[in-house]
């Protein structure tokens, strides 16, 4: 009777050596993922700065997104991928803008001494006005037109955002640090006088010679603004 010849324990595969079923796709790696989410972005953010240059220029009608597509050096079919209209776009815009420029009033808090939080609030605004002057500009074309695709946003978030700033303004007024002043004028007043720097920037450039690029110029705006805002609110 001859021995069987000994068979070796079969080897445990591991997880990486199992083999996959026929036609099964393999899982990207985790890095692959955020390669591609980054590519994306990447992507979204190129053609929403070059819709935002187009659109702060010629508007929404006079704007074509074949324009933006070659200003954001893709595809028209690859910019439909990211947004499915016009119409969608120009909306996503106004949205990321309207962000940029509220994050300012939002961190307005009824903790800050009023004073100080409106001297920095208007620092903020003016440097808006002189880095994003595009942004400001089409939001003013907006809302010249009536508003027609952002006024949902107006009157909710805005509202909301603004009723809530108008509560803390109050807020110091009757704790005695603030002059009375009515609260919605007095955001409308910081918001006209910073802005006005982008949205007329070709005009003031005609008149004054110089924009908020200029640094002395800024600080001379700045510390104009300042003077006559504050000494209007401060506490009697």
């Amino acid at each position: 009777m001859t021995d069987k010849p000994s068979v070796p324990p079969r080897k445990r595969l591991t997880a990486s050596e199992t083999p996959r079923p026929k036609g099964a796709v393999r899982e990207p790696s985790a890095s692959a993922q955020n390669r591609r989410l980054r590519m994306i972005e990447g992507k979204r953010t190129s053609i929403l700065q070059a819709a935002l240059e187009l659109f702060s220029r010629f508007g929404l009608h006079g704007t074509s997104l074949d324009q933006v597509a070659t200003q954001a050096d893709v595809s028209k079919t690859n910019l439909l991928y990211y947004f499915g209209s016009k119409e969608e776009l120009y909306l996503s815009v106004l949205r990321h803008l309207l962000e940029v420029w509220l994050r300012p009033l939002q961190a307005l808090s009824a903790e800050q001494d009023p004073v100080e939080a409106i001297r920095d609030y208007l620092r903020v605004k003016l440097e808006l006005s002189r880095d994003h002057p595009a942004e400001s500009r089409l939001f003013c074309m907006e809302i010249m037109q009536g508003a027609p695709l952002l006024l949902g946003e107006l009157e909710q978030p805005l509202r909301e955002l603004v009723e809530n700033k108008v509560a803390v303004v109050q807020g110091w007024i009757d704790a005695g640090k603030l002059a009375p002043v009515e609260p919605y004028h007095l955001i409308f007043s910081l918001w006209a006088t910073t802005q006005h720097y982008a949205d007329f920037r070709v005009q003031i450039e005609a008149v004054a010679g110089r924009t908020l690029d200029d640094p002395a110029f800024f600080e001379e705006a700045l510390q104009s603004l300042q003077a006559l805002i504050l000494d209007g609110v401060r506490p009697r």
